[in-house]
């Protein structure tokens, strides 16, 4: 069985993600996954940890921004009886639960600076020390670390360590936005309209090309999650319907006029693609001064598209 067949998509830049997730799962380096909300992160840990050594072992997770500090050294190393009001019996942390296995820490840009040391000293040393002990303990666990926020900002700040940082990175798996994936659009929308079709017992319904074109066009800020959300409301409030642009919530309206700009009509004496497609890029290139990123967005390709069509064009010989 292929454990990241829950990740859904054929883009590009989601390809040369899910390569580099399956070379890394062989393996038992702690990895750090980055990205926005709602891009996938857990979905990521669990494929990782499901390809790896440790496949049948315990896989624990902490959001490392759920719990207050007071709580989270406990939850992570344990306590011992007596330690703190209310501590009245020995209790193991998560990382003595996951021993053999791995312990997936969400959010580790909120880990509490006092605890980040006490991580360090585990990833360094394998060795963990509970709250009111005075011997610490050995466990074997992998560890893989998510994060929504640039963690080098944080530490210029002085709210993350740069050593902790440092020893975190040793893989660091960059999560793509769902904006730059627009060809995963409909793949993902064919997954979540057939797991709330089962789940409600209700038809799916179907969007409109044009519906289809807004989407495709949407910022998307809150990334896959958003769009799993929309999927739902759309299929308990429209089943077994064609949902158009005015079906779609008030913030896709904004989307309408863009994505509704007339199709472009061929000359009747043809044209030389090849030459257009190079003439294009071109032209993002030159308006973003060279950026590839804003100019895969202008382009309406994601910047693994955008970067093998220039390789196919020879832009890199003229470099």
């Amino acid at each position: 069985m292929n454990s990241f067949e829950a990740i859904i998509g054929q883009s590009p830049a989601l390809d040369s993600l899910i390569r580099s997730a399956k070379i890394v799962a062989a393996t038992d380096v702690t990895v750090l996954l980055k990205g926005n909300t709602g891009t996938g992160k857990e979905v990521f840990a669990h494929a990782i940890k499901n390809a790896s050594p440790r496949a049948k072992k315990e896989f624990l997770t902490l959001n490392c921004a759920a719990l207050p500090e007071s709580l989270i050294e406990s939850e992570l190393f344990g306590h011992k009886k007596g330690s703190f009001t209310g501590a009245t019996h020995n209790t193991q942390g998560l990382l003595q639960a996951a021993h053999g296995g791995t312990l997936f820490l969400d959010e580790i840009n909120s880990l509490p600076l006092s605890i980040q040391a006490k991580l360090l000293r585990f990833l360094d040393m394998g060795e963990c020390l509970a709250v009111g002990d005075v011997r610490p303990y050995k466990v074997d666990v992998r560890v893989i670390a998510a994060t929504n926020a640039n963690l080098m900002t944080l530490i210029d700040a002085g709210t993350f360590r740069s050593d902790l940082y440092f020893r975190l990175n040793v893989v660091p798996l960059e999560l793509p936005p769902l904006a730059d994936r627009s060809e995963d659009i409909e793949l993902l929308i064919a997954h979540f309209f057939a797991l709330f079709e089962k789940n409600h017992g209700s038809k799916s319904p179907k969007f409109s090309k044009a519906s289809l074109k807004i989407l495709k066009n949407y910022k998307w800020s809150g990334n896959i999650r958003e769009l799993r959300n929309l999927c739902e409301r759309l299929s308990i409030l429209f089943s077994n319907q064609v949902i158009e642009p005015e079906h779609l919530p008030p913030e896709f309206q904004n989307e309408t006029n863009h994505a509704e700009l007339p199709d472009f009509v061929l000359p009747s004496t043809g044209i030389k693609l090849d030459t257009l497609e190079a003439n294009l890029i071109h032209q993002a290139l030159d308006r973003t001064q060279g950026n590839r990123s804003k100019s895969a967005k202008l382009l309406g390709i994601t910047r693994d598209t955008l970067l093998y069509r220039m390789q196919k064009h020879g832009f890199f010989k003229s470099l």
